[in-house]
């Protein structure tokens, strides 16, 4: 489905700050449909002076008014009488009859949407009233503050534009609603809203309070929110008191540009933030396991080391230096998972230490050198681990076969598409034997790959010969592989 701007650049010539301006208002425009109980459909002009809904948001409050989405519906010239009203006269039109849809009787009022000082879309506020009924007090404030959104919408004063408050989960109308007028005193509080604040404490009526004397007196710790009126402009924070959290959300209202006041939304955020705690805790001892994992692999390894310096046999001193690297590397996928909250791994660091490892504890005489083409991004730790070992063993295998002693030059290439990873380590050396398989390979390193290969990352191995001389290993691992499993699955 087209997003909002790439409607916006098919259908209209509008610049940048206008599409901007259209995309702040659809983000916020629930806010507006909830309050309506009504549909908003966001109509612009067609080159032939029709229109075209390029966005459509159902109340959460209310039955929907269309049944099938509205999105890219194409109305010719007089087609939608309330819609043209608004856009040839400028200004809000609520007069009238209600009109049927597939057996539905809705009614259809149009505002203009005003960025800069011109209309540059309409918007089409379309209710259903088959399940019209007297409405409560509740729902008579709803429609009131509607009313005046609508007309700061009319007027270019909403939404709010740069600089104004972003949550990533803002509270909704149905959550909790409060209305305060001007000098901040509630004038009206939904029972959702009362609930909240009796959680925090309250004993009392929150009609009639000063929302900051409420806060004062209730001891809450958070942010004032109450400053909406003094700034005019949107506040948001979360304030707690008596074990329960809220996440309120305050909004001024200045249809004329006079202000009459402000909507708080707000919703008790105390389960979701306990388990934000519990998370932070978990991801805080993974990372410490990741650390004592790291610490202990290092301590395997200096005493492999000083295994090796007891040791007078070159073979064994041969395969100790290699338990001693092949812990290394795994070592180092440890180091950087203990720095990070994800069980994901930025693999281009490690692949780097990896093969300056590899060089350092080489018995070659003349040093080979490493250079790394394109990047591994981030792996999941079940690929990163074994992916390490894999190409610690390759690096190693080239340094001590392909060069016999001398130095040579080590390329690393890595390409992620969507079919998965491929990483390529080539040589310029003596190149394979005529009779080498790998799979009938005695060599332990080849054998370590191709199981970690094959075996753990489900992918595939492959060795050939080089151009103009050399060997390339060319590892291949599926896209499958390469994201990261949710804990317990597989």
């Amino acid at each position: 489905m087209a997003t909002l701007p790439e409607l916006l650049r098919t259908y209209t010539e509008l610049p940048e700050p206008a599409v901007d301006h259209l995309q702040a208002l659809v983000t916020d425009w629930q806010l507006l449909s909830d309050l309506s109980f009504a549909d908003l459909l966001l109509w612009v002009r067609t080159d032939d002076g029709g229109s075209v809904c390029v966005g459509h948001v159902r109340p959460v409050t209310a039955a929907t008014a269309h049944e099938s989405d509205q999105l890219e519906r194409r109305v010719p010239p007089g087609g939608h009488e309330a819609v043209d009203t608004a856009w040839r006269e400028q200004r809000i039109v609520r007069e009238g009859d209600p009109v049927w849809e597939h057996g539905v009787p809705l009614r259809e009022e149009a505002a203009p949407v005003r960025h800069a000082g011109r209309v540059v879309a309409v918007i089409g506020r379309d209710t259903n009233l088959q399940a019209a009924r007297t409405p409560s007090q509740l729902e008579l404030t709803y429609l009131r503050t509607a009313g005046e959104l609508l007309q700061m919408v009319a007027e270019g004063r909403f939404p709010y534009g740069v600089g104004a408050e972003q949550q990533a989960e803002p509270p909704r109308v149905g959550d909790g609603f409060l209305r305060l007028d001007a000098g901040g005193t509630v004038s009206f509080a939904s029972p959702n809203a009362l609930s909240a604040y009796r959680r925090l404490g309250l004993s009392g009526n929150l009609t009639g309070e000063r929302l900051r004397t409420a806060h004062e007196n209730l001891g809450v710790v958070g942010a004032p929110v109450w400053r909406a009126l003094a700034t005019r402009r949107p506040e948001a924070g979360d304030v707690e008191g008596g074990g329960t959290e809220l996440s309120l959300r305050a909004l001024p209202l200045m249809p004329g540009g006079a202000l009459v006041g402000a909507v708080v939304l707000l919703r008790d955020i105390t389960d979701v933030r306990r388990r934000e705690r519990a998370l932070l805790s978990k991801d805080a001892t993974i990372r410490e396991i990741h650390h004592r994992v790291k610490n202990n692999l290092q301590t395997v390894a200096a005493l492999l080391r000083l295994q090796a310096r007891r040791t007078e046999a070159p073979e064994a001193q041969l395969a100790l230096a290699e338990s001693v690297r092949r812990v290394t590397s795994i070592a180092l996928v440890h180091e950087t998972l203990s720095q990070t909250l994800d069980e994901v791994v930025a693999f281009d660091q490690v692949a780097d230490q990896v093969a300056a490892t590899v060089l350092e504890l080489a018995s070659t005489g003349q040093r080979a050198r490493v250079r790394r083409e394109g990047s591994f991004g981030e792996l999941p730790a079940t690929v990163a681990t074994p992916l390490a070992l894999v190409l610690s063993e390759l690096l190693q295998n080239a340094v001590e076969h392909a060069y016999a002693g001398s130095g040579g030059d080590l390329l690393v290439t890595v390409r992620r598409t969507s079919a998965g990873l491929e990483m390529v380590v080539a040589d310029d050396g003596a190149g394979l034997p005529a009779d080498f398989a790998l799979e009938g390979s005695t060599r332990l390193g080849l054998q370590i790959v191709r199981a970690l290969v094959v075996g753990e990352m489900r992918g595939t191995i492959a060795l050939r010969p080089a151009m103009p001389r050399g060997t390339e290993a060319v590892v291949a691992v599926p896209a499958s592989q390469l994201v990261e499993m949710p804990l317990g699955a597989g």
